[in-house]
């Protein structure tokens, strides 16, 4: 237990470092809409580029970073890079940014989206916002109003990790999502399991009644691929179309979406 100690606070002495010493870089996983067959957009994602241990993966340091608020200064990082960075790409595509709960109850969430939007001169549809249902747990009318602020901006907001928490459906009446994130976990099971196959009809169905996209994440076999699109779901995203890849590596990529277009036409 000592050692472990030992450890977490040597961690939580190399995040506080790392953000002023430029560690933190951002990867994208493409989005793709399953009815046109094309990129819709790239959700972002952290990376730690510790100068010593390499790269660090999320799950080591992201727990670390909410339990000791840094993920707050973090986030708002996360949100400028990623609005800078999507300023380059074509603008039929947006850039999804996961919020944690700690940034809604630190700081006035709306102020830092309006600014880094403002910054990379990125219009607000583009911006897509992903929550968990431990961010509408937090304080449910203050949060709500915060939601609320950032629809009118136009920003979007997703539901991530759907059907994974207690109150998902109660959410869905208090606040009009713009799409529902179907977890991997149910994806990856619909092979073996019908109960997964019937909770993504259901979310699906329950998407489309209220308006709603839905994405299906951790695509891996174009079984999954085959039957999300066969239930309706309207995006998807997973290692079947793409792990996810450095800026440089996005950029190619839109190179060659951009000279396939050309083709076609």
């Amino acid at each position: 237990m000592d050692a472990m100690m030992q450890k977490r606070r040597a961690m939580e002495v190399d995040l506080r470092k790392a953000l002023a010493n430029g560690e933190f870089e951002l990867y994208y996983q493409p989005i793709v809409n399953l009815k046109k067959d094309d990129l819709c957009g790239f959700e972002a994602l952290l990376r730690w580029n510790h100068p010593e241990k390499g790269l660090i993966p999320p799950l080591e340091f992201i727990p670390l970073a909410e339990e000791t608020e840094l993920i707050v200064p973090i986030g708002e990082w996360v949100l400028r890079q990623a609005c800078q960075e999507a300023s380059t790409w074509p603008s039929d595509l947006s850039v999804a940014v996961n919020i944690s709960a700690a940034q809604f109850k630190m700081r006035d969430l709306t102020q830092v989206v309006v600014s880094a939007l403002a910054n990379a001169s990125l219009i607000p549809l583009r911006l897509e916002l992903e929550i968990t249902e431990s961010v509408l747990l937090l304080n449910t009318d203050a949060t709500l109003a915060t939601l609320h602020k950032l629809r009118e901006l136009g920003v979007r907001i997703s539901m991530d990790d759907f059907g994974t928490g207690y109150s998902s459906l109660s959410y869905l009446r208090s606040f009009p999502f713009d799409k529902i994130k179907i977890d991997r976990s149910f994806v990856h099971d619909l092979a073996t399991d019908e109960d997964s196959m019937a909770i993504i009809r259901a979310v699906t169905g329950l998407g489309t009644s209220l308006g709603m996209a839905t994405t299906g994440e951790g695509v891996e076999t174009q079984e999954e691929l085959d039957y999300l699109k066969s239930e309706g779901c309207t995006e998807a995203q997973g290692y079947f179309f793409s792990r996810p890849k450095p800026v440089a590596e996005i950029h190619k990529m839109l190179d060659q979406r951009a000279v396939a277009a050309k083709a076609v036409a």
